[in-house]
């Protein structure tokens, strides 16, 4: 039953999200959030923010926050601009740069919002099918005639990362036309290109909190680029909503941004136990690509991918699988703790072993 709803929304499929429960405990690896906690000035931070001055508006333009990313970032906090979290910052990069004529390139095999977006704001999209080890095919981003490049690196579901030369190349090939990077993987274990972009005016980075400064409850991102850009990004937003990321988000993720040491601690361990729970999986006989995020991207070559997500929901343990052609056979696992992924390898020894 759909009356009174607008033809925009009557026929279209939105993004699902990764399942949070609410009826049972799981051992959730499904969402790709952070296993630890924020840093303890995140919620110093936070509790300092949430004080009688939430009765007034946000700053709109976010500016002590900018300048925090632009002081990390070596930019200028006229090439930041912050929303409410990367899937804001996306959506409104696609209406800022993106028209229906010219179609956007991106994979075939790639964070499923992006496709959503194109529905949603009547735009057309060029897919290009990853290589048969799910690599990217640099050469067709480079040659083909596009409207706008998308690519999000490391990738998501498959995890893999392409070089700052092989960008270089699809920025190269593609001037007259943005490109955005989508890094919200980045900071375990990829090479970024926010250090391109004062040599590139079409080159829009965008990147988030919630992966490895443990602040998905909080809803902060936030994108690099020439400040021309950002002021395409600013015109979407306030011809929106002015006022999208809240008192407390901008002074939590300032503070997650200076606690460099807390920050490097805990993505290095997500990536030392990636390492090691990837070891283990091959051991099960489970088949990986190269992963430079906080997931793993895995499939047995002798038991369905429906019917292993299955078995480990039954165990208490979530993972995300996709009906999609190619990949209906894999899981994406999200790093955890230690503990969280000796359970996970434990369920799944009792479930290739029976």
């Amino acid at each position: 039953m759909k009356e009174f709803w607008s033809k925009r929304v009557r026929d279209m499929i939105p993004y699902v999200p990764g399942e949070q429960p609410k009826d049972r405990k799981f051992i959730k690896l499904n969402t790709n959030e952070n296993p630890y906690p924020p840093s303890p000035k995140v919620l110093a931070a936070a509790k300092a923010a949430a004080d009688e001055a939430l009765r007034r508006y946000p700053d709109p333009e976010c500016l002590a926050l900018r300048q925090a990313i632009a002081a990390h970032a070596e930019l200028d906090p006229s090439q930041v601009f912050c929303g409410n979290g990367s899937d804001e910052i996306l959506s409104f990069a696609f209406q800022a740069f993106f028209d229906k004529e010219n179609p956007i390139t991106f994979p075939d095999i790639t964070y499923s919002f992006y496709e959503v977006y194109v529905k949603f704001l009547d735009l057309t999209s060029n897919l290009i099918p990853l290589n048969e080890d799910f690599s990217l095919p640099v050469e067709r981003f480079v040659r083909e005639p596009s409207g706008g490049v998308v690519i999000a690196n490391p990738n998501a579901p498959t995890g893999q990362a392409i070089s700052l030369d092989e960008l270089r190349r699809i920025l190269n090939g593609n001037r007259e036309q943005v490109v955005i990077v989508d890094e919200a993987y980045i900071d375990f274990g990829g090479d970024s290109a926010v250090g391109l972009i004062d040599e590139y005016p079409n080159l829009l980075v965008v990147q988030t909190a919630s992966k490895s400064r443990s602040l998905a409850g909080l809803r902060v991102g936030w994108a690099l680029g020439n400040a021309n850009l950002i002021a395409a990004m600013c015109c979407v937003r306030d011809s929106i909503n002015s006022y999208t990321v809240d008192r407390i988000a901008q002074a939590a993720a300032a503070a997650a941004l200076e606690d460099a040491a807390y920050f490097d601690q805990t993505r290095r361990a997500i990536m030392h136990t990636r390492e090691s729970a990837l070891t283990r999986l091959q051991e099960l006989g489970f088949q990986a690509a190269p992963s430079k995020a906080n997931f793993l991207f895995v499939r047995h070559p002798k038991l369905a991918g429906k019917l292993v997500f299955q078995a480990l929901r039954e165990r208490g343990i979530l993972v995300r699988r996709w009906d999609q052609l190619r990949i209906e056979d894999y899981l994406r696992i999200s790093v955890g703790t230690e503990e969280e992924m000796d359970a996970l390898c434990a369920a799944l020894r009792e479930i290739v072993s029976g």
